[in-house]
């Protein structure tokens, strides 16, 4: 009887080890948010899910108020207004409206705002369906050949207005990549 249990604990163990294997965590990329001139202000943590994308933001020394963000073409913030990240994500090939509002839209680059407080610090969490980080889905995988970018525009989106939806400029930038 006692080789029983003992065999019966050791499945239970071999089948414990074989659940935990599968509810692992799934892939996730970290990013520094850098203003204009490389100053790192935050971080982003991206998490793969199975219908999109989770986003993770911690921030500081941005102006108090709400802020766009968006994912945009090309994983490059290094000139002063983070203009070589590009569009937004599979824009020219999509070719919906911007907007989360807008019934004609979204766009896959799309995101909700994220609120400053007066310190100047931002806490955000964010789920996007629209994008993936990975081949294999039909979203755009924020990781293909030349990554991508999450920047934080200076005024909030309206979610509506073409083309940025009142958003202004770019002042903060993560480059989206796997790790090298």
């Amino acid at each position: 009887m006692k080789s029983m249990r003992t065999a019966l604990a050791v499945v239970g163990m071999v089948a414990a080890t074989a659940a935990i294997a599968q509810t692992s965590a799934p892939p996730s990329i970290k990013s520094d948010i850098v203003l204009a001139g490389g100053t790192k202000i935050g971080e982003a943590t991206l998490t793969n899910g199975r219908t999109g994308v989770l986003l993770r933001l911690t921030a500081s020394g941005l102006t108090p108020g709400w802020h766009a963000m968006h994912f945009h073409a090309t994983g490059d913030c290094s000139d002063q207004g983070f203009q070589k990240s590009g569009a937004h994500i599979n824009h020219d090939g999509h070719k919906m409206p911007h907007g989360l509002l807008n019934p004609e839209g979204p766009d896959f680059g799309e995101l909700p705002n994220i609120y400053v407080g007066a310190d100047g610090t931002a806490n955000a969490e964010a789920f996007s369906a629209l994008v993936s980080l990975g081949a294999g889905s039909d979203r755009p995988n924020l990781l293909d050949a030349d990554g991508s970018a999450l920047v934080i525009h200076a005024s909030p989106d309206d979610h509506i207005t073409q083309p940025i939806g009142g958003a202004g400029a770019r002042v903060g930038c993560a480059v989206i990549r796997p790790a090298s």
